[in-house]
């Protein structure tokens, strides 16, 4: 009979994870020998090699990513056998590691945590501000347990469960062109006077996509220049002319001048924010809690799609 120990599971997925010996037990708070150890002793009784350990950085051989695998599935298990009877108590306690994209942490944090973390002051709350494929790559390594980002993902081994859904609007200088257009298409706005968010965010991949532009024209923007934050595109419209696109709850603080810098579409434009968390997610209960908060927080408006259309980002 095989002696496997679930610790020597949590090694093997931390290596998998860092693909790093040293760093892998850092976080496992052990020795580098101590894990090497147990990690030889777990291939010695399966008979197999989990590790080419000829390759830096360290990848799992064919045979060790399915163990690997199965290691999660299992170490996945005991944390709901956990779950479950915190969940039987009255008492709302654990640990929540949440990733959350740039676009939209300074916008819709601030309307949901304070009062989460206040009403369940039991549980340990982490966040972590990641684009959006760093945000699969750790749930699906375990690192975080959920993701609160833009979707659709189509993602195999995530599941995506929607949130809210948030207008696309126009974000203009007053004495831009457009600003005078009473009807406004999404055709309108493939200019080369359009401030983006820097590549990698999904927000930008849905402005591309939104008004089918590919960024080949000479600009007519005094420089040329893509930030990873909103509130920087919004600065550079203000002094430097243009217009650029934000998500319906990016609005809320623009201003005195708000109204008369923000034009809709003849069409409504939404983006879909979602929770993301793998078929092995444990912490069932505390996602119900978080998701209740969360749609709280938000105008009651953005928790239908029936207003508009979703767009793609992928």
């Amino acid at each position: 009979m095989l002696s496997i120990t679930l610790t020597q599971l949590e090694y093997i997925i931390a290596v998998d994870t860092y693909r790093h010996f040293v760093t892998a037990s850092e976080k496992c708070f052990v020795t580098q020998p101590t894990l090497s150890m147990q990690i030889k002793k777990l291939e010695d009784e399966l008979g197999v090699i989990i590790f080419d350990r000829t390759k830096q950085p360290i990848v799992p051989t064919e045979i060790g990513a399915k163990i690997i695998e199965q290691a999660r599935v299992t170490l996945s298990a005991g944390k709901k056998i956990a779950e479950l009877i915190k969940e039987d108590s009255e008492t709302i306690s654990g640990e929540l590691t949440i990733g959350i994209i740039p676009s939209l942490a300074p916008y819709l944090l601030p309307r949901f945590i304070g009062v989460f973390t206040e009403k369940y002051p039991m549980v340990k709350v982490k966040i972590i501000e990641l684009m959006t494929e760093e945000i699969v790559f750790q749930l699906k390594k375990d690192i975080i347990d959920v993701g609160i980002l833009v979707t659709p993902l189509s993602e195999a081994g995530v599941i995506e469960k929607p949130l809210f859904y948030e207008k696309m609007v126009l974000y203009i200088h007053a004495h831009h062109p457009l600003a005078k257009k009473k009807i406004l298409k999404t055709t309108d706005i493939a200019t080369p006077d359009l401030w983006l968010l820097s590549k990698g965010h999904c927000f930008r991949s849905q402005v591309l996509n939104l008004c089918s532009y590919q960024r080949s024209a000479q600009s007519e923007l005094p420089f040329e220049y893509e930030s990873g934050s909103l509130e920087t595109l919004k600065k550079f419209v203000e002094k430097e002319g243009g217009f650029t696109l934000l998500p319906e709850l990016a609005i809320d603080d623009s201003g005195k001048h708000a109204d008369t810098r923000i034009k809709q579409f003849d069409v409504t434009p939404l983006r879909e924010v979602s929770f993301a968390y793998t078929r092995n997610y444990s912490k069932k209960k505390l996602l119900e809690l978080l998701e209740t908060e969360i749609k709280k927080s938000v105008p009651k408006a953005m928790l239908t799609k029936d207003r508009g259309s979703v767009v793609d980002w992928r």
